[in-house]
C-alpha cells in the first residue's frame, strides 16, 4: 500500500482526528477465526476481500491534534514484521505533519505490527521529540520473567518489545487504568490481548473509544463475540474485555475505532441479541 491522502478525518469535541494507515498485514483465517468452522472461516475471509483462506488486517494509526499536541496511538511496524507495512511516516507526511512534529507516542500493547515502527533501521528514534507513553502491566511483561517464558516462537516479538521498551526507557512515562494522557484522553484498561492491554477514550458531548485490539475484527468480534483472535495471549480474558468493552460503549452510544478493522475503521455499535452490530462510517462492509 503507498502512501494516500485521501484520509479520513473528523472532528471529535477538541480533538481532531485522522486515521492513517501503516499499511495491512495478511493473515490466514485460522488468526481472523480460530474457533471457526472451515465453512465459517470461509465466510469471515470473502468479507474481508481476502482469498484462499488469508486476508488483510488494516492498521489503522489514530492521528490526534490538540491545541497543544500532534498525538499517535501505536506506530505500526515500521518495515521489520511484513513488506505491507511500514507506510506510516510516508502518510503523516501526506497528512501534513513530520515525525518531528509527533509530541506525544501512546503505545496501546508491545506487539510488533504496534510498537517496532518506534526505530529506524538505524536505531534512532522515529519520533525524536516526543514523550512516550506505555501502560505499566505492559512494560513490566515484556521486560519480565513471565516473556521469558514465552514459547521459542514468540521469543522474536520478546525480543523486538524489549529492543524497542528499552530504547525509550529515559522518556517514557507509565500509564495505568483512568489515567488522563492529555485533558479528555483517557486511559482504559483492556488485558487479555496481551497482559497489559490498553484502549483509550476521547471525551467529548459522547466518547470515541480506541478500542485497538481488544476488538480485533469489525467483521468477527461483534457478531460472534466469543471467537477470539489468533493473536490474543489470554483469550479467556480477552473474552471478557471484549464484551465488557462493547457493552460499554452500547451504554454511551460511543463511537469507536479500531486499528485492524476495514478502513478507515470508525463507526457506532449497538446490542444485536447475545451479540452486537457494527455500523461503520464509510458505509457498509458486508
Amino acid at each position: 500500500m503507498a502512501s494516500q491522502t485521501d484520509f479520513y478525518s473528523f472532528k471529535h469535541g477538541m480533538f481532531a482526528v485522522t486515521v492513517l494507515s501503516d499499511g495491512p498485514i495478511l493473515l490466514n483465517g485460522e488468526l481472523f477465526a480460530p474457533e471457526a468452522t472451515d465453512a465459517e472461516r470461509a465466510v469471515v475471509v470473502a468479507r474481508l476481500n481476502g482469498s484462499d483462506n488469508m486476508a488483510h488486517a488494516q492498521s489503522n494509526i489514530p492521528l490526534i491534534v490538540t491545541e497543544d499536541d500532534v498525538i499517535l496511538i501505536d506506530v505500526g511496524a515500521g518495515n521489520r514484521f511484513q513488506p505491507t507495512e511500514g507506510r506510516l511516516e510516508e502518510n503523516l507526511k501526506s497528512a501534513g505533519y513530520s515525525a518531528e512534529d509527533v509530541t506525544i507516542v501512546i503505545i496501546s500493547h508491545a506487539h510488533p505490527d504496534h510498537i517496532w515502527g518506534l526505530l529506524r533501521e538505524n536505531g534512532e528514534l522515529r519520533f525524536p521529540k516526543a514523550r512516550h507513553f506505555v501502560g505499566r502491566e505492559e512494560w513490566d511483561f515484556w521486560m519480565g520473567d513471565a516473556a521469558s517464558a514465552l514459547p521459542a516462537e514468540v521469543q522474536p516479538f520478546v525480543e523486538g518489545a524489549r529492543r524497542d521498551l528499552n530504547a525509550i526507557a529515559d522518556r517514557v512515562t507509565f500509564l495505568n487504568d483512568g489515567d488522563e494522557i492529555v485533558p479528555g484522553l483517557m486511559v482504559i484498561a483492556t488485558p487479555g490481548h496481551t497482559a497489559g492491554h490498553l484502549s483509550f477514550q476521547l471525551n467529548a458531548d459522547l466518547p470515541l473509544i480506541v478500542t485497538v485490539d481488544a476488538v480485533a475484527s469489525d467483521v468477527v468480534a461483534f457478531e460472534k463475540p466469543e471467537w477470539s483472535f489468533g493473536f490474543d495471549m489470554d483469550p479467556d480474558r480477552a473474552r471478557v474485555t471484549r464484551r465488557a468493552l462493547l457493552d460499554r460503549a452500547v451504554r454511551d452510544n460511543a463511537t469507536l475505532l479500531g486499528f485492524h478493522w476495514i478502513y478507515p475503521g470508525v463507526g457506532t455499535v449497538r446490542k444485536d441479541g447475545e451479540a452486537y452490530a457494527f455500523t461503520s462510517a464509510a458505509g457498509d462492509r458486508s
